[in-house]
Protein backbone atom coordinates (compact mmCIF):
# COMPACT_ATOMS: atom_id res chain seq x y z
CA UNK A 1 0.00 0.00 0.00
CA UNK A 2 2.98 2.53 0.78
CA UNK A 3 4.45 2.01 -2.24
CA UNK A 4 1.32 1.82 -4.64
CA UNK A 5 0.83 5.29 -2.42
CA UNK A 6 4.49 6.71 -3.80
CA UNK A 7 3.49 6.09 -7.45
CA UNK A 8 -0.02 7.49 -7.27
CA UNK A 9 1.00 10.65 -5.76
CA UNK A 10 3.88 11.27 -7.89
CA UNK A 11 1.64 10.80 -11.03
CA UNK A 12 -0.84 13.15 -9.69
CA UNK A 13 1.76 15.77 -8.83
CA UNK A 14 4.18 15.13 -11.54
CA UNK A 15 1.39 14.16 -14.42
CA UNK A 16 -0.68 16.83 -13.75
CA UNK A 17 -0.26 19.50 -10.90
CA UNK A 18 3.47 20.06 -11.24
CA UNK A 19 3.65 20.71 -14.86
CA UNK A 20 0.53 22.95 -15.09
CA UNK A 21 1.30 25.50 -11.90
CA UNK A 22 -1.59 23.93 -9.84
CA UNK A 23 -0.84 22.97 -5.79
CA UNK A 24 -2.60 21.12 -3.28
CA UNK A 25 -3.16 21.55 0.37
CA UNK A 26 -1.10 21.09 3.30
CA UNK A 27 2.44 20.61 2.81
CA UNK A 28 2.52 19.77 -0.63
CA UNK A 29 0.51 22.42 -1.33
CA UNK A 30 3.59 24.40 0.16
CA UNK A 31 5.86 22.35 -1.39
CA UNK A 32 4.24 22.92 -4.93
CA UNK A 33 4.18 26.99 -4.24
CA UNK A 34 7.49 27.08 -3.27
CA UNK A 35 9.08 24.96 -6.16
CA UNK A 36 6.63 27.42 -8.32
CA UNK A 37 7.84 30.45 -7.14
CA UNK A 38 11.60 29.50 -6.55
CA UNK A 39 12.22 27.01 -8.67
CA UNK A 40 13.88 24.53 -5.90
CA UNK A 41 13.55 20.79 -6.43
CA UNK A 42 10.24 19.55 -4.95
CA UNK A 43 11.54 16.28 -4.08
CA UNK A 44 14.13 18.07 -1.82
CA UNK A 45 11.31 20.41 -0.08
CA UNK A 46 8.42 17.29 0.47
CA UNK A 47 11.14 15.96 2.18
CA UNK A 48 12.54 18.98 4.37
CA UNK A 49 9.44 20.78 5.23
CA UNK A 50 8.11 17.29 6.42
CA UNK A 51 11.19 16.79 8.80
CA UNK A 52 9.42 18.56 11.50
CA UNK A 53 6.22 16.90 11.60
CA UNK A 54 8.25 13.39 11.81
CA UNK A 55 9.56 14.54 14.19
CA UNK A 56 6.20 15.43 15.83
CA UNK A 57 4.71 12.45 14.71
CA UNK A 58 7.57 10.32 16.87
CA UNK A 59 5.91 11.83 19.84
CA UNK A 60 2.65 11.78 19.16
CA UNK A 61 2.23 8.63 17.59
CA UNK A 62 5.37 6.36 18.19
CA UNK A 63 8.72 5.13 16.66
CA UNK A 64 7.14 2.53 14.25
CA UNK A 65 4.70 5.22 12.39
CA UNK A 66 7.42 7.49 12.19
CA UNK A 67 10.16 5.36 10.46
CA UNK A 68 7.22 4.67 8.03
CA UNK A 69 6.15 7.79 7.49
CA UNK A 70 10.08 8.94 6.92
CA UNK A 71 10.67 5.83 4.41
CA UNK A 72 7.63 6.59 2.43
CA UNK A 73 8.05 10.09 1.76
CA UNK A 74 12.08 9.64 1.13
CA UNK A 75 10.37 6.76 -1.69
CA UNK A 76 8.19 9.79 -2.85
CA UNK A 77 11.17 12.30 -3.22
CA UNK A 78 13.08 9.86 -5.32
CA UNK A 79 10.31 8.71 -7.50
CA UNK A 80 9.33 12.29 -8.02
CA UNK A 81 13.39 13.14 -8.65
CA UNK A 82 13.85 10.25 -11.02
CA UNK A 83 10.83 8.80 -12.61
CA UNK A 84 8.88 10.47 -15.39
CA UNK A 85 5.51 10.87 -16.05
CA UNK A 86 3.95 12.25 -19.09
CA UNK A 87 1.91 14.92 -18.93
CA UNK A 88 -1.64 13.31 -19.79
CA UNK A 89 -3.77 16.58 -20.43
CA UNK A 90 -4.10 20.39 -20.86
CA UNK A 91 -7.27 20.75 -19.72
CA UNK A 92 -7.56 22.66 -16.51
CA UNK A 93 -10.56 21.11 -15.11
CA UNK A 94 -9.19 17.35 -16.29
CA UNK A 95 -5.84 18.38 -14.28
CA UNK A 96 -7.47 19.66 -11.13
CA UNK A 97 -10.06 16.75 -10.55
CA UNK A 98 -7.41 13.92 -11.76
CA UNK A 99 -4.59 15.66 -10.47
CA UNK A 100 -6.51 15.94 -6.98
CA UNK A 101 -7.58 12.31 -7.57
CA UNK A 102 -4.10 10.33 -7.79
CA UNK A 103 -3.06 12.61 -5.30
CA UNK A 104 -5.82 11.62 -2.80
CA UNK A 105 -5.83 8.02 -3.39
CA UNK A 106 -1.84 8.08 -3.01
CA UNK A 107 -2.39 9.77 0.71
CA UNK A 108 -5.22 7.15 1.43
CA UNK A 109 -3.00 4.41 0.66
CA UNK A 110 -0.67 5.55 2.71
CA UNK A 111 -2.58 5.80 5.49
CA UNK A 112 -3.71 2.42 5.09
CA UNK A 113 -0.54 1.61 5.25
CA UNK A 114 0.71 3.00 8.35
CA UNK A 115 2.06 6.06 7.12
CA UNK A 116 1.65 9.98 6.21
CA UNK A 117 2.83 11.45 2.74
CA UNK A 118 1.51 14.87 4.31
CA UNK A 119 2.49 16.14 7.98
CA UNK A 120 -0.52 18.71 8.27
CA UNK A 121 -2.69 15.66 9.82
CA UNK A 122 0.05 15.14 12.74
CA UNK A 123 -0.16 18.83 13.23
CA UNK A 124 -3.48 18.80 13.16
CA UNK A 125 -4.00 15.84 15.90
CA UNK A 126 -1.79 17.91 18.32
CA UNK A 127 -3.23 21.54 17.60
CA UNK A 128 -6.50 19.54 18.35
CA UNK A 129 -5.37 18.39 21.90
CA UNK A 130 -3.65 21.71 23.05
CA UNK A 131 -6.69 24.13 21.50
CA UNK A 132 -10.28 23.75 21.19
CA UNK A 133 -10.31 23.23 17.32
CA UNK A 134 -11.07 20.04 15.84
CA UNK A 135 -8.94 18.57 13.80
CA UNK A 136 -10.87 19.25 10.59
CA UNK A 137 -11.10 23.29 11.90
CA UNK A 138 -7.04 22.88 11.97
CA UNK A 139 -6.42 21.31 8.67
CA UNK A 140 -8.74 23.79 7.02
CA UNK A 141 -7.39 27.04 8.32
CA UNK A 142 -4.16 25.57 6.91
CA UNK A 143 -5.46 25.48 3.58
CA UNK A 144 -7.11 28.62 3.45
CA UNK A 145 -3.91 30.10 4.40
CA UNK A 146 -2.04 28.20 1.54
CA UNK A 147 -4.56 28.78 -1.13
CA UNK A 148 -4.90 32.91 -0.01
CA UNK A 149 -1.04 32.84 -0.56
CA UNK A 150 -1.49 31.19 -3.79
CA UNK A 151 -4.34 33.62 -5.12
CA UNK A 152 -1.75 36.51 -3.94
CA UNK A 153 1.53 35.62 -5.24
CA UNK A 154 0.09 32.98 -8.24
CA UNK A 155 -3.25 34.52 -9.90
CA UNK A 156 -7.09 33.65 -8.24
CA UNK A 157 -7.66 31.16 -11.13
CA UNK A 158 -4.95 29.24 -10.41
CA UNK A 159 -5.63 29.58 -6.84
CA UNK A 160 -9.52 28.79 -7.58
CA UNK A 161 -8.51 25.08 -10.24
CA UNK A 162 -6.34 24.62 -6.71
CA UNK A 163 -9.01 24.38 -3.99
CA UNK A 164 -10.93 22.00 -6.51
CA UNK A 165 -7.66 19.81 -7.03
CA UNK A 166 -7.76 19.68 -3.32
CA UNK A 167 -11.11 18.78 -2.64
CA UNK A 168 -10.88 15.91 -5.47
CA UNK A 169 -8.21 14.61 -3.06
CA UNK A 170 -9.71 14.99 0.30
CA UNK A 171 -13.21 13.27 -1.40
CA UNK A 172 -10.53 10.29 -2.97
CA UNK A 173 -8.49 10.07 0.71
CA UNK A 174 -12.16 9.67 2.10
CA UNK A 175 -13.21 7.05 -0.02
CA UNK A 176 -9.81 5.25 0.20
CA UNK A 177 -9.74 5.15 3.75
CA UNK A 178 -13.13 4.09 4.73
CA UNK A 179 -14.35 3.02 1.23
CA UNK A 180 -17.18 0.22 0.47
CA UNK A 181 -15.86 -0.60 4.07
CA UNK A 182 -17.87 2.40 5.77
CA UNK A 183 -19.14 0.83 8.75
CA UNK A 184 -23.09 0.80 9.28
CA UNK A 185 -24.86 0.33 12.43
CA UNK A 186 -28.22 -1.30 11.74
CA UNK A 187 -30.96 -1.22 14.82
CA UNK A 188 -34.04 -3.87 13.45
CA UNK A 189 -37.41 -3.90 15.62
CA UNK A 190 -39.24 -6.90 14.60
CA UNK A 191 -41.51 -9.13 16.18
CA UNK A 192 -39.91 -12.06 14.58
CA UNK A 193 -36.32 -11.11 16.27
CA UNK A 194 -35.32 -14.22 17.08
CA UNK A 195 -35.34 -15.39 13.29
CA UNK A 196 -33.25 -12.05 12.40
CA UNK A 197 -30.80 -12.66 15.00
CA UNK A 198 -30.06 -16.24 13.99
CA UNK A 199 -29.83 -14.98 10.36
CA UNK A 200 -27.65 -12.28 11.41
CA UNK A 201 -25.34 -14.74 13.65
CA UNK A 202 -25.41 -17.83 11.53
CA UNK A 203 -26.11 -16.74 8.17
CA UNK A 204 -24.22 -12.73 7.63
CA UNK A 205 -21.41 -14.35 10.30
CA UNK A 206 -22.02 -11.16 11.99
CA UNK A 207 -22.21 -10.17 15.93
CA UNK A 208 -25.75 -8.92 17.18
CA UNK A 209 -26.98 -7.47 20.30
CA UNK A 210 -30.39 -7.98 21.80
CA UNK A 211 -32.04 -5.52 24.30
CA UNK A 212 -35.63 -5.33 25.37
CA UNK A 213 -37.41 -2.31 24.58
CA UNK A 214 -41.14 -1.51 25.05
CA UNK A 215 -44.03 -0.48 22.03
CA UNK A 216 -44.72 2.89 21.83
CA UNK A 217 -47.65 4.48 19.79
CA UNK A 218 -47.70 2.86 15.77
CA UNK A 219 -49.99 2.68 12.86
CA UNK A 220 -52.39 0.54 14.73
CA UNK A 221 -52.38 2.25 18.51
CA UNK A 222 -50.26 1.93 21.54
CA UNK A 223 -48.24 -1.11 21.42
CA UNK A 224 -47.17 -1.16 25.48
CA UNK A 225 -45.84 -4.64 25.29
CA UNK A 226 -41.95 -5.88 25.57
CA UNK A 227 -40.32 -6.17 21.99
CA UNK A 228 -36.56 -7.27 21.71
CA UNK A 229 -34.30 -4.94 19.54
CA UNK A 230 -31.73 -6.33 17.82
CA UNK A 231 -28.63 -4.36 16.69
CA UNK A 232 -25.46 -5.21 14.59
CA UNK A 233 -22.42 -3.54 12.49
CA UNK A 234 -21.92 -4.42 8.79
CA UNK A 235 -20.16 -2.76 6.18
CA UNK A 236 -21.87 -0.90 3.06
CA UNK A 237 -21.26 -3.83 0.96
CA UNK A 238 -23.46 -6.21 3.17
CA UNK A 239 -26.38 -3.76 4.33
CA UNK A 240 -27.99 -4.51 0.87
CA UNK A 241 -28.14 -8.45 1.66
CA UNK A 242 -28.74 -7.62 5.32
CA UNK A 243 -32.17 -5.49 4.34
CA UNK A 244 -32.61 -8.31 1.12
CA UNK A 245 -32.60 -11.17 4.27
CA UNK A 246 -34.93 -8.59 6.77
CA UNK A 247 -37.65 -8.93 4.05
CA UNK A 248 -37.69 -12.29 3.55
CA UNK A 249 -38.37 -12.99 7.48
CA UNK A 250 -40.31 -10.03 8.38
CA UNK A 251 -41.51 -7.61 5.45
CA UNK A 252 -43.02 -4.91 8.34
CA UNK A 253 -39.70 -4.74 10.33
CA UNK A 254 -38.53 -1.23 10.94
CA UNK A 255 -34.75 -1.24 10.36
CA UNK A 256 -33.07 2.41 11.44
CA UNK A 257 -29.32 2.93 9.75
CA UNK A 258 -26.57 5.04 10.66
CA UNK A 259 -23.42 5.45 9.98
CA UNK A 260 -20.30 4.51 12.26
CA UNK A 261 -16.82 5.78 12.10
CA UNK A 262 -14.92 3.02 13.60
CA UNK A 263 -15.28 0.40 15.64
CA UNK A 264 -13.13 -1.78 17.94
CA UNK A 265 -13.25 -5.30 18.78
CA UNK A 266 -16.49 -8.19 18.11
CA UNK A 267 -16.86 -9.84 15.49
CA UNK A 268 -16.40 -6.46 12.19
CA UNK A 269 -13.17 -7.23 10.58
CA UNK A 270 -10.73 -4.00 11.63
CA UNK A 271 -9.73 -2.49 8.70
CA UNK A 272 -5.82 -2.16 8.39
CA UNK A 273 -5.30 1.08 9.41
CA UNK A 274 -2.61 2.44 12.15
Amino acid sequence: MLLAGVFSAALGLKGFLLPNGFIDGGVTGISLLTTELTGISLSLLIVLINIPFIILGYFQLGLGFALRTLVTILALAVVLLLVSFPTLTQDKLLIAVFGGFFLGAGIGLAVRGGAVLDGTEILAVYISKKTMLSVGDVILIINIFIFSIAAWLLSVETALYSVLAYLSAAKTVDFIIEGIEEYTGVTIISARSESIRQMVTEKLGRGATMYVGKGGYGSHGQHPGQIDIIFTVVTRLEVTRLTDEIDRIDPQAFVVMSSVRDTKGGLVKKRPLH
